[in-house]
Parts: C-alpha cells; sequence; structure tokens
C-alpha cells in the first residue's frame, strides 16, 4: 500500500532515508505525526552538515584561503538550490533563520518606513502568531490600522469579503499559503493578482507550503514570500525572503553589522548590494548547506509526486478519524493539506497528546500559535495531527488504534 503505482516511488525505501523514523518511544514504534511543527532529516541532509563541520568548516566570504573558499561556494549554492527550487533569482533570496525572522524584517525595513496613520495592514483569521505580532508591532508604532479577513464555516478564506476589505487605504496585505492548524491551502495566485489590481503589497508565510506542494513563487506574483528550512526537511535556524527586486534595492538594511557593508567610515557606511546587505554577521554555513541537501532531495523525489502522497494519507486519516465517537475535526476546506485538528468530546487534548505520547505516537497539543483562530473555531486548544510523505497508512491504522484505546480511559 506504500508504493505509489503512479509515480513508481517505493515510499517505504523513502522512509529508510529517516533515521530518527527507526526510534522507538516509551517502548513502541515512532508514529510521528507533527511534520507541521519540525519535519524529519534524511540521512543526506545529516551528513551534509556533518561533512562540513568535519572538511570545510569556515567562515564566508572572509578568507582567501581554501576553506573560506569552499564554505562560500557552498553557502552561495544554497542559495542558488533554492533559488530554483522556488523558480525566482538567487540575488532576490535574502537567506535568513526562518519564517519569523523574514516577516520581522518585511516589517521593519519595508513598512515601518513607510506605513501611516490612516493606512491598513489586512490580514486573515488564520495566521499564525509570526504573521500578527510583527504588523501590531508596526501599527503601533506608524499609526496604521490592522483589519482581519474572516473564515468560512468550512475553515475556508472568505474571498468575497476579503476583495471587499482591499480598499485604498490597504497597503499591505499578509497572508498564509497554507493554515498550520486547518491545512486550508489559500489560492495565494488569485488573491495576488486581485491585490495588485489595487496597488496593495502582499507579504505569504510560506512555512507550510513549501514542504508539502509545487511552489512557483514567480507564478504566484507576490511582493514577498518567507519560507522555513526545518519544515522542509532542513537544519533548523535557517529559512529564505524572497523579495522583490525592486523592494530589496529600495528596502534600508534590518540588522548592522559585518558582511553587509562595503565600506566603513566614522562619517558612515556604504551598504552592500542585493540580499547580502540584509545578512549581517555570520550565518547559519552548515544549516544552509544542509537545507541545500535538503532540496536536493525533495526535488529528487518531486515536489508533486510528495503532494499527491501526502494527499492520499490525508484522505486515509480522514475517513479513519470518522470512527472516533464524540471526535471533531476543524478545518474542511475543499483544499487543504495533510493537517488535521481535532479534538474529543470531554477530552483535554494535553491529556489525549500525552497517553498518545505513552503509545509512541507524537501530535502536537495547544493553540498551535494561532489564538485568534482557536477563539474564533471555540475551543481552547486542539491535537494536531500533520503527516508528511515519509509517513504511511499502517500508521495511521495505529494512531487510530491508539486513539479508541485512549479515548477510553479519558472519557
Amino acid at each position: 500500500m506504500d508504493t505509489a503505482i503512479d509515480t513508481g516511488i517505493d515510499w517505504a525505501q523513502v522512509r529508510a532515508d529517516f533515521p530518527l523514523l527507526t526510534r522507538q518511544v516509551h517502548g513502541k514504534p515512532l508514529v510521528y505525526f507533527d511534520s507541521a511543527n519540525t519535519g524529519q532529516k534524511p540521512e543526506c541532509v545529516i551528513d551534509a552538515t556533518n561533512d562540513f563541520y568535519r572538511r570545510h568548516n569556515a567562515n564566508v566570504s572572509r578568507a582567501v584561503h581554501a576553506l573560506g573558499s569552499e564554505a562560500t561556494d557552498a553557502y552561495e549554492g544554497a542559495r542558488s538550490k533554492l533559488a530554483r527550487f522556488f523558480n525566482v533569482r538567487s540575488d532576490e533570496l535574502i537567506l535568513c533563520s526562518g519564517t519569523t525572522f523574514a516577516i520581522n524584517l518585511v516589517a521593519y525595513s519595508w513598512a515601518l518606513p513607510r506605513l501611516q496613520p490612516g493606512d491598513v495592514i489586512l490580514i486573515s483569521r488564520m495566521e499564525h502568531h509570526a504573521n500578527i505580532v510583527p504588523w501590531q508591532l508596526v501599527a503601533q508604532r506608524t499609526g496604521a490600522t490592522i483589519k482581519v479577513a474572516e473564515l468560512l464555516p468550512d475553515g475556508a478564506l472568505d474571498l468575497n469579503a476579503l476583495y471587499a476589505q482591499m480598499t485604498a487605504d490597504v497597503k499591505l496585505l499578509a497572508l498564509t499559503h497554507v493554515s498550520n492548524v486547518l491545512g486550508t491551502v489559500n489560492p495565494v495566485t488569485y488573491i495576488c493578482k486581485e491585490a495588485r489590481k489595487r496597488g496593495i503589497v502582499t507579504v505569504i508565510d510560506g512555512s507550510q507550503a513549501a514542504p508539502h506542494m509545487p511552489v512557483d513563487i514567480a507564478a504566484i506574483g507576490c511582493d514577498f514570500y518567507a519560507v522555513t528550512g526545518h519544515k522542509m526537511s532542513g537544519p533548523t535556524g535557517t529559512g529564505v525572503l524572497w523579495a522583490k527586486r525592486e523592494h530589496i534595492q529600495a528596502m534600508p538594511p534590518f540588522l548592522g553589522g559585518g558582511e553587509m557593508i562595503k565600506e566603513v567610515r566614522f562619517e558612515g557606511t556604504v551598504f552592500n548590494e542585493g540580499p547580502h546587505k540584509f545578512e549581517a554577521g555570520t550565518p547559519n554555513i552548515a544549516g544552509f548547506v544542509g537545507l541545500g541537501a535538503a532540496v536536493d532531495y525533495l526535488s529528487s523525489l518531486g515536489m508533486a509526486h510528495i503532494e499527491a502522497r501526502e494527499q492520499a494519507l490525508l484522505a486515509h486519516l480522514t475517513d479513519a478519524l470518522h470512527s472516533i465517537d464524540g471526535l471533531h475535526i476543524y478545518g474542511r476546506a475543499p483544499r487543504k493539506a495533510a493537517v488535521v485538528s481535532f479534538a474529543i468530546d470531554g477530552v483535554h487534548s494535553h491529556d489525549l497528546a500525552t497517553l498518545l505520547d505513552l503509545e509512541g505516537i507524537a501530535v502536537r497539543s495547544g493553540q498551535h500559535c494561532a489564538h485568534p483562530l482557536l477563539q474564533w473555531l471555540g475551543v481552547g486548544t486542539t491535537c494536531r495531527a500533520s503527516l508528511a510523505f515519509y509517513n504511511t497508512h499502517a500508521e495511521i491504522d495505529a494512531f487510530v488504534a491508539a486513539l479508541h484505546k485512549v479515548r477510553k480511559l479519558l472519557v
């Protein structure tokens, strides 16, 4: 059941590439259903990071010796791989620690110098805190206001209401590509097209999209697109911000220090060109070498194949959960990623997740850094099972069997 006939990919062999998945937890085989939190790493990513520290470790762009050149080539090579992966130019990709940093960079370097009292920042109800809090801080300092685009009962974005809210005072729209709670896949290409017609700058949070489906940033047509590396099988502390060339040229640096300069005098500083002016200090070089390896790995499988695999797993999981009495799934949009948030009547999600952990099953419980969304759903917390291509149908069956078992203990 875990060999895809359409693609010819042996998913069991793919799973064997991930060493952590062979672990046991509390004496039980690990079932890792928390990939929306962080993705597991294939052997090639671990090896690439290890090889950098063992054989090439040096700082980038600061030495003419062999190790310095090798480190720079590897670091910039990762930028080039990411550019090809997302169909953009490498000189439009800012390497950073992840989506949180990327959105803050846009907030402080693009929005803060430009927004004024009366301007509006439009965000959606389903945003992660990383795409809410930075805009609140900017609004407080500029006098701009925040407006919220609401959802339909199934968890899809209310597009008609959203377009009606795109009024002349809206200067920026910040929107997630895929909800980390509901799994809703937003039609960002169409939304960005409507925003462009109105002169609205768009910031897309791609954290939950990049690991699970093909992402062609050029085709989306946004102004900014942010990605977190550790969710797409890369190391932690890595990510990218893509920005239109015109924004990169116009935006002032966010952080000052080494590497982001051409010349420093006490009278003033001349900043570096392109993305490098936003990359102050020593970066996570080994991490980006690992992220480059992750991009190679994902590309070898094909993101369309990964998406199809995960959609098959999602269909199985959703159908199987219907056998659990009193279980409610939050998020049933027509198009969604392999994320299932749920609650069981009379059971606290933390208790449920704790007992599932004793069965070797890792799910996340809580508010998932999306407090306003949980308030809208009318629940304090949920459990979230988030799948990836390395999961199996057998794991889904084991998960549902464990749910039946622990529900009897809690209800």
